[in-house]
């Protein structure tokens, strides 16, 4: 017989992530804890980890709903293609927690090149929102790194100095060298948002990610028609919970890119479905995290690897928390890698 218990954690940044919605001071996420009960010693454990601002959950559906899974453990592999649905992080944390059971509770979700440590996932470095002085310092700091992908945020400061700062990086590294990425977040009107989008081909930036905010939908098709910078889809993505659904919005829209977060749209197979249909479409597509902690970052990651990526992913985030879970994940010089013989520190989930 299945149990589960779950269980709430907060995260720390070792400094504000700041975006152009706001400071992130702190996170909050959620874990599904499930176990035989003839075997209690071997767990799976899932992440839910919602974003407040651009998840269409909120923390109390995440409590609820896990509140109900542990009281009746016997049909949540039903329930993935049912109400889990529209509570998107927490089926994802219900396909952690299965195929992490599954598979002894060794975190070794889809064995591969990548699990055995035989190869990386190329990744951005991570540019976040302050003031002029700290964005300078932190572009020195990913480009002498060895990151040659490098995302800034934008939206927030001024687009005037956030162009200064792109440009000085242009004047120092050709395109060839350096890739530049942008998220806007959604921080630009209908109006301001295409003369950003001409001053940022100038800078021979590589796309930009959700330059208007999400559900102007006739917008967006628009600048993605005549668009002098591929587009990305990012917080567009997020309730597009069924197959029509997705369709719809890609053939609308028809971006140049989409940029998917497990976490947010609904786990594997969401991710899956978004990418097939990308695919058949011609249209671009990277994964990214959501802020998770190296639970659920390790099991983006593993997925990912899967994939054969050759464009930078979003997944080098694990570092940003002063009290994360120790893992095997390391991200280095545009790589993620994860080292077999690191160890994983799961006692906090033993209760």
């Amino acid at each position: 017989m299945l149990r589960a218990r779950w269980t709430e954690r907060t995260l720390e940044p070792r400094f504000e992530l700041g975006t152009s919605k706001g400071a992130i001071t702190a996170r909050t996420v959620w874990y599904l804890i499930a176990w035989h009960h003839e075997r209690p010693e071997v767990m799976g454990i899932g992440e839910a980890a919602l974003f407040p601002g651009h998840s269409k959950e909120f923390p109390a559906d995440v409590r609820t709903k896990l509140l109900e899974l542990c009281m009746e453990t016997g049909d949540w592999e039903r329930r993935l293609n049912g109400d889990l649905v529209d509570v998107p992080s927490v089926r994802f944390a219900v396909e952690q927690c299965l195929k992490d059971l599954a598979a002894g509770g060794t975190k070794t979700l889809f064995p591969s090149d990548f699990t055995l440590g035989r190869q990386a996932i190329p990744i951005n470095g991570l540019v976040w929102m302050g003031d002029k002085a700290t964005m300078k310092q932190r572009i020195r700091e990913q480009l002498d790194g060895g990151y040659t992908t490098v995302k800034m945020k934008i939206g927030a400061i001024g687009i005037d100095d956030e162009l200064g700062l792109l440009k000085a990086v242009r004047k120092e590294y050709a395109p060839s060298d350096i890739t530049l990425r942008v998220d806007a977040n959604g921080a630009f009107t209908a109006r301001q948002a295409p003369e950003v989008l001409k001053r940022l081909a100038d800078l021979h930036v590589h796309s930009i990610e959700q330059p208007v905010p999400p559900g102007q939908y006739e917008v967006m098709a628009e600048l993605c028609a005549d668009t002098p910078v591929p587009i990305g889809l990012d917080e567009d993505l997020i309730g597009q919970n069924t197959y029509d659904a997705k369709v719809d919005l890609l053939d609308h829209v028809r971006p140049q890119y989409i940029v998917i977060k497990p976490s947010l749209v609904g786990g594997w197979a969401a991710t899956q479905e978004w990418i097939d249909l990308a695919k058949a479409r011609g249209i671009g597509w990277w994964i990214t995290s959501a802020l998770e902690s190296s639970i659920g970052l390790h099991a983006i990651a593993q997925f990912t690897a899967l994939q054969q990526v050759t464009l930078a992913q979003g997944l080098g985030t694990g570092r940003v928390y002063a009290n994360n879970i120790a893992s095997p994940l390391l991200a280095e010089k545009g790589l993620l890698r994860y080292r077999p013989e690191g160890d994983w520190d799961l006692s906090a989930f033993r209760s």
